[in-house]
C-alpha cells in the first residue's frame, strides 16, 4: 500500500475513509448495522443501514473545499427546502450535539474533513435526461431560485461567491502537464474571455444561493418526481449560472434537452435576460472549472483521467473561441 493517500488505488482510498464515516455516524447517533460505499469521486458517499432498518447517506468531503460555515449554510438551506417547498431533497440530520456536520481530523488526507449525513433518497438515477426530465429539471431549478430569493443565511453560515470562472479555486491550469504552447494559449484566451463576462455580469448584481451542480448525477426520480441532492457545491451567484451549468452537461446531446430545460424554467419563472454570447461564456466556464478540478483532485480514478480531460477541454474551448458556441459533442474530443 502506498503511503500517500493520493497514490493509493480506489479500494485503498475507500478503506482509509471508512473509519472516518463510521465515527461520524456514531456522532449523529446512528446504530450502524451495515455500511457500503456508493460513490468515490470528488467526495465519498457511504450508504448506512441502522439497526432499525433505516438507510442514510454519509458524505465525506474528500476533496471538498467547503468550510464549516459553508456546511452550516448548505445543510440549513436543504432542510428549509425540504420543509418549505415541494422540491424533493434528502433531509439533513443533526449530530447528538445539534451540529450539521462532524469535522474529523483525517490524518490519511493530511487535513480535517467535514462529514454530513442525510436521509437516503430512494429512486432511480436520472443520469441520462430525456426531454421530459430536462423540462422537470427546469421547473425544479426555478423553484429553487424562487425559494433562495427569500431565504436568509443562518447564524454562523456563509456561502462562497461564484463571481469568477473558477469559483475561487486555486488555478492549476497554468501548470497542466503535457500541453503545447498553442494549447496553453487557448486556455489563457478562454480564461480571459470568461473572466470578462463574469466581471461584467456580476457588477452590482444581486446574488442568491445556487445549487451550482444540477446535472443527472445529482438527480433521482422519486415516486415519479425529480429529486435533487448533493448541495456541497452550493454558493452565491446569478440564477442564469445554474442554467448555464446544466446546459454544459446537456451539450453532448441533441438541442431538444436544453430547450426543454429552458421551457420548464419559463413555466415557473421568467428566463434571465442575457446575451447569447454571454450565456455561451458561462457554459464554457464550466469546462475551465472541471479541468482545473481534476488537476488538483486526490481521488485515484479522477487523477488518472486528468491528462486526457485537459486535452479534451482544450479542444472544446478552442471550438468555443473560434465559433462562439460551446459544445461537448466534438468528434476529436469525446
Amino acid at each position: 500500500m502506498a503511503d500517500r493517500y493520493d497514490e493509493r488505488d480506489e479500494a485503498e482510498q475507500v478503506e482509509a475513509l471508512r473509519p472516518i464515516a463510521l465515527r461520524a455516524a456514531e456522532a449523529f447517533g446512528l446504530d450502524v448495522a451495515r455500511m457500503e460505499v456508493v460513490l468515490h469521486a470528488y467526495n465519498t458517499t457511504f450508504a448506512v443501514d441502522d439497526a432499525g432498518g433505516r438507510r442514510f447517506a454519509v458524505r465525506v468531503g474528500t476533496n471538498s473545499g467547503s468550510t464549516p460555515a459553508n456546511a452550516i449554510a448548505q445543510q440549513a438551506w436543504v432542510r428549509a427546502i425540504a420543509e418549505q417547498t415541494d422540491v424533493v431533497v434528502p433531509v439533513p440530520l443533526r449530530t447528538r450535539d445539534g451540529a450539521w456536520f462532524v469535522e474529523s481530523d483525517a490524518q490519511v488526507l493530511g487535513r480535517p474533513v467535514l462529514v454530513t449525513i442525510a436521509s437516503w433518497l430512494e429512486g432511480d438515477d436520472a443520469d441520462a435526461l430525456t426531454a421530459d426530465a430536462a423540462r422537470a429539471l427546469g421547473r425544479t431549478m426555478a423553484a429553487l431560485h424562487a425559494h433562495a430569493g427569500g431565504w436568509t443565511l443562518p447564524p454562523g453560515g456563509e456561502l462562497p461567491r461564484f463571481d469568477r470562472p473558477l469559483f475561487g479555486d486555486e488555478d492549476a491550469l497554468d501548470r497542466a502537464p503535457g500541453l503545447s504552447a498553442v494549447d496553453r494559449a487557448v486556455l489563457a484566451d478562454a480564461r480571459a474571455r470568461a473572466e470578462e463576462v463574469f466581471e461584467r455580469l456580476h457588477r452590482g448584481a444581486e446574488l442568491r444561493p445556487l445549487h451550482a451542480d444540477l446535472h443527472g448525477g445529482n438527480l433521482k426520480w422519486h415516486r415519479g418526481r425529480l429529486a435533487v441532492f448533493d448541495f456541497d457545491d452550493a454558493g452565491l451567484g446569478l440564477p442564469v449560472l445554474d442554467l448555464a451549468i446544466s446546459a454544459f452537461y446537456l451539450r453532448a446531446d441533441e438541442p431538444v434537452q436544453e430547450e426543454a430545460m429552458l421551457e420548464g424554467y419559463a413555466e415557473v419563472a421568467p428566463l434571465p435576460d442575457i446575451l447569447r454570447a454571454d450565456f455561451e461564456a458561462l457554459v464554457a466556464a464550466r469546462q475551465l472549472l472541471l479541468a482545473n478540478s481534476l488537476l488538483v483532485t486526490t481521488t485515484a480514478d479522477l487523477r488518472a483521467q486528468s491528462g486526457e480531460y485537459t486535452r479534451v477541454s482544450v479542444a472544446r474551448l478552442r471550438h468555443w473561441l473560434e465559433t462562439g458556441v460551446f459544445t461537448r459533442a466534438l468528434p476529436d474530443a469525446a
